[in-house]
């Protein structure tokens, strides 16, 4: 049996009137703002990183939501690893544009048509049906 790696990793759910916003690399399929934590980095410092190297917007609040762990996959080195995601609220400031690996910046909502990851629609699903009345 091959032997999984887990890759922690936080994300980030930042809303506002336009909706929630996601981001894309080249290949324009979308996910939540956020990445891997470095080594000795938590999930929740990760992602106001991450949404900051991603999208130029600082984290004003952030909360913690829930957790969800994706579908094995081979990473750039061939090796299999599932992402262990932590999910968080995130209230904002300034105005999102793409940065590093980001090409694309939208912001959804249910019904829209955009190609989404696999993870990002079920973590939108069960914000949508579980958090999406949570207060700050």
């Amino acid at each position: 049996m091959k032997m999984i790696g887990i890759r922690r990793k936080g994300v980030a759910v930042v809303e506002n009137k336009k909706g929630i916003l996601l981001v894309a690399g080249r290949k324009k399929i979308f996910s939540l703002p956020g990445g891997g934590a470095e080594k000795f980095e938590s999930r929740k410092k990760a992602t106001i990183r991450e949404l900051h190297e991603e999208t130029n917007l600082r984290t004003v609040k952030i909360k913690y939501l829930f957790s969800h762990v994706g579908k094995r996959w081979h990473n750039y080195n061939g090796k299999l690893v599932k992402n262990s995601i932590k999910i968080f609220l995130i209230e904002s400031k300034g105005m999102p544009k793409p940065s590093h690996e980001i090409k694309y910046i939208s912001f959804w909502k249910k019904g829209m048509k955009l190609k989404l990851s696999d993870s990002t629609k079920i973590i939108l699903e069960k914000y949508l049906t579980d958090y999406k009345y949570v207060k700050n």
